[in-house]
């Protein structure tokens, strides 16, 4: 029987759906390296991407009708008469930002106060974040256990963690306007290192100097504040306090980690 040749169609092509995205995350700015002092000399470049280029990629979002979700700072704060160290009265988001002892913090200042006049715009104050990752060099506990001498002043703080996920969240509720982005509550550096000892090292020690012996080896001064964190809180009511979640969310699975 001579062979049937069959007819067979073709492969059909695959369908590609057009992606149609409603929100953008901005974590894009200039810190310095090795920090923030590197911002003083370099004024224009520190301008370009936390002033212009966060201002551009706004107003390009809201000309495309997207919400955009921008890291920024809480660095923008110091204590002060109203709010004074350790009286737990923390910055709102409405208070206008006192500190601009940085330039880092002066650009920071000026584009929340732009960024106000943008209705799709949703501001995060990071302050000093944290994760789990103590490799980190950018990690704030990676960074003071590696400096040598440390100022020891309460702080607010985010646990990365933690934060991350709820910002993720906070986009699906379409959440827009300023929000301060830490845990509720402060920690010291000392009380940092201290958990850093106790899980991590129990041969670790550090030292400590005064704010006026720390303004002599660094060209900026350093933004220190509690940041009042009540509006996230109402939002995400399971969001732990700050020395709560550094247990839960760094230490304690690093500990497990150097058990194993």
């Amino acid at each position: 029987m001579a062979p049937v040749a069959l007819k067979t169609d073709p492969p059909s092509k695959p369908t590609w759906l057009p992606l149609i995205p409603t929100h953008v995350f901005n974590a894009a700015g200039v810190t310095g390296r090795p920090n923030v002092d590197w911002c003083e000399s370099h004024k224009v470049e520190t301008i370009r991407t936390n002033v212009a280029g966060t201002l551009t990629l706004a107003d390009v979002c809201r000309e495309k009708g997207l919400v955009l979700i921008n890291y920024a700072t809480g660095c923008i704060f110091e204590y002060d008469s109203s709010h004074p160290l350790g009286s737990g009265i923390g910055f709102k988001e409405e208070d206008t930002p006192n500190f601009i002892g940085s330039f880092y913090s002066k650009t920071k200042a000026m584009v929340e106060d732009l960024l106000r006049n943008y209705e799709n715009v949703c501001t995060l104050r990071v302050r000093m974040p944290i994760s789990s990752d103590l490799a980190n060099p950018r990690n704030f506990i990676t960074k003071i256990t590696r400096y040598e001498k440390v100022v020891n002043i309460p702080n607010s703080m985010t646990i990365l963690d933690e934060l991350l996920p709820i910002s993720i969240e906070m986009a699906k509720r379409n959440l827009t306007g300023i929000y301060n982005f830490t845990n509720p509550g402060v920690v010291s550096h000392n009380e940092i290192l201290e958990m850093y000892r106790d899980y991590i090292d129990p041969d670790f020690t550090w030292k400590n100097f005064t704010l006026e012996e720390q303004s002599k080896v660094i060209v900026a001064p350093r933004s220190n504040n509690e940041l009042d964190a009540a509006k996230l809180k109402q939002e995400f009511p399971e969001l732990l306090p700050i020395k709560e979640s550094l247990i839960k969310n760094v230490f304690k699975p690093n500990q497990k980690t150097a058990a194993a």
